[in-house]
């Protein structure tokens, strides 16, 4: 019954997005209607918190993912991309400069 009560909860609130406040909003109210005990309610909380990071990391990494799958496709430069043509510029033109001083 526990287990399945947990699972509701994950699902319900969405385990990504929890931060630690409405985490131990959720396990105050379960505990107080009885339907967990304060050492379970911590291990509630325990295992929330790092379901939400754990959910929060695969999120961002999925992303992070899509976002460079996206630039590829428009085939837009990078912040490296535009570093790199910055630099061979002013090599040219410190050559030009050189060349035309002399």
């Amino acid at each position: 019954m526990k287990e399945l009560l947990k699972n509701v909860v994950y699902a319900g609130v969405g385990a990504a997005f929890l931060t630690r406040d409405k985490i131990e909003e959720v396990r105050g109210e379960l505990v107080n209607k009885g339907k967990l005990t304060k050492d379970e309610g911590k291990e509630f909380v325990d295992d929330l918190l790092k379901k939400s990071e754990s959910a929060r990391d695969q999120l961002e990494l999925w992303l992070t993912g899509q976002v460079e799958d996206r630039v590829k496709q428009l085939d837009l430069a990078t912040s490296d991309e535009v570093a790199e043509l910055r630099r061979q510029i002013e090599e040219l033109q410190v050559a030009i400069n050189k060349q035309a001083g002399q």
